[in-house]
């Protein structure tokens, strides 16, 4: 077998998932119910967050919370403070990938 093969969680519970993570990328997969979300903290790399369900709200650099739903991609520069929450009462999913992967 020549490919690798990674299963995502499913359900609607609080997931922070590494799915990979290699010396090219860092591929996550998170589920956050509402009122959950990501300690603040800043972009060790590019970030590129796609909604695959639910509404994130992400506060990012100085600027208030925006909302984002289901179907959307955010490009998030290296050192940007984020502020990841799930405000909403659906299920949030995302995928976040990070490249170049971080280094340390």
């Amino acid at each position: 077998m020549v490919e690798q093969v990674f299963k995502l969680a499913q359900g609607d519970g609080k997931a922070i998932a590494r799915v990979l993570f290699d010396e090219n990328v860092h591929y996550l997969h998170m589920v956050f119910p509402q009122n959950e979300g990501l300690p603040e903290h800043f972009s060790n790399s590019n970030v590129y967050m796609t909604v695959v369900r639910g509404r994130l709200s992400i506060g990012l650099g100085e600027q208030e919370i925006h909302a984002y739903p289901a179907g959307t991609m955010l490009k998030i520069p290296f050192n940007t403070k984020m502020n990841v929450r799930n405000l909403d009462p659906d299920t949030l999913e995302l995928i976040v990938v990070k490249a170049p992967a971080p280094k340390g």
